[in-house]
């Protein structure tokens, strides 16, 4: 990755939280799939800033204090005079999965894009090492926004950032279309140079009957280096050996070399208490290990073994105690 740019800049909603704890009583908390993984990054020791609108109301003062706490950059995010930031509320079924119901009219980081200043967020995003963003993030945008958001991503990815993207499917977020999903994905895989898919997400929108298909599905925008997540079976890693890449001559052989495949079991299988920022822990675990310095597959360990913390507590931020991820 590129080393004369310094940080990650995450793209994507944040929301106030009512969580139900070990109690049963409801917590007020904040969240928001991208931002979680910038939370985790900052405490791997990333430089990361996130971009999104607040209003500016006293929780979107509390979000921007948590991200200050963290140490998330927060000049990037955009605020909304007489605006509240969404609200959802995070329960758990019997098994530790999440129930969410959120509620986001007029929130509005759903036009971060469209606002005054957003050419202010594009420039953040132009000197970013990594851009980072997930499909729950292109959810929240108007076609306009999303316009906008992938041609300074693609102009951003020109100027020598990396993008990277976690499909993170949610049909709920784009009231059933699967036709304007599909769409609006392919246009943003166009731009991604390192894929963090989870299988389950991936199946249910495009139907690939393993990860070995998703992982084919991708390498057809041209991605080298895809992670696909299958929870407790572990990842199946893709991307270029760097020395069978170096040693490879012609473009067959190098085509070859990008056809590399590890998959990455857990260390560890965990009984979960809360499956809430389980992937988006991966992707910083595993974002946070490639930026530095180490190879896919062992980033991949890594970001399982974060992930495996994150889903011992409730909610989607662990205690900061809890937060290294090396």
């Amino acid at each position: 990755m590129s080393q004369n740019r310094t940080r990650v800049v995450t793209v994507g909603e944040v929301m106030i939280e009512l969580a139900r704890g070990a109690d049963g009583r409801f917590a007020l908390s904040c969240g928001g799939d991208v931002f979680s993984t910038a939370i985790y990054l900052a405490r791997a020791g990333v430089p990361v800033a996130h971009a999104t609108a607040l209003g500016d109301d006293v929780y979107s003062d509390q979000i921007m204090a948590l991200a200050a706490a963290e140490g998330v950059g927060g000049d990037l995010v955009l605020r909304v005079p007489g605006r509240l930031p969404g609200l959802y509320l995070a329960d758990t079924g019997r098994d530790g999965t999440p129930v969410f119901s959120a509620w986001r009219d007029g929130a509005p980081a759903g036009r971060l894009f469209e606002l005054p200043d957003w050419g202010r967020v594009a420039e953040g995003l132009l000197g970013a090492r990594v851009v980072y963003f997930s499909g729950i993030t292109l959810s929240t945008y108007t076609n306009e926004g999303i316009g906008r958001f992938l041609a300074v991503v693609e102009l951003a990815r020109q100027q020598g950032a990396k993008v990277a993207f976690d499909g993170n499917f949610r049909p709920r977020g784009w009231t059933g279309d699967a036709g304007r999903t599909r769409a609006v994905y392919m246009e943003a895989l166009k731009r991604v140079d390192i894929a963090l898919p989870t299988f389950a997400d991936e199946a249910l929108l495009w139907g690939d009957p393993s990860p070995e298909a998703t992982i084919e599905r991708m390498q057809a925008f041209g991605i080298k280096e895809i992670v696909v997540k299958n929870g407790a079976k572990g990842a199946l890693v893709a991307a270029a050996s760097p020395a069978a890449a170096q040693a490879s001559g012609s473009q067959a052989e190098q085509h070859h070399a990008q056809q590399f495949h590890s998959h990455v079991p857990v260390p560890e299988v965990v009984v979960p208490v809360d499956t809430t920022a389980a992937g988006d822990g991966f992707n910083a675990g595993y974002l946070a290990a490639r930026l530095a310095g180490q190879p896919p597959a062992e980033a991949a360990g890594e970001a399982h073994r974060l992930a495996a913390k994150v889903i011992r507590h409730r909610g989607a931020i662990m205690p900061r105690t809890e937060g290294a991820v090396h």
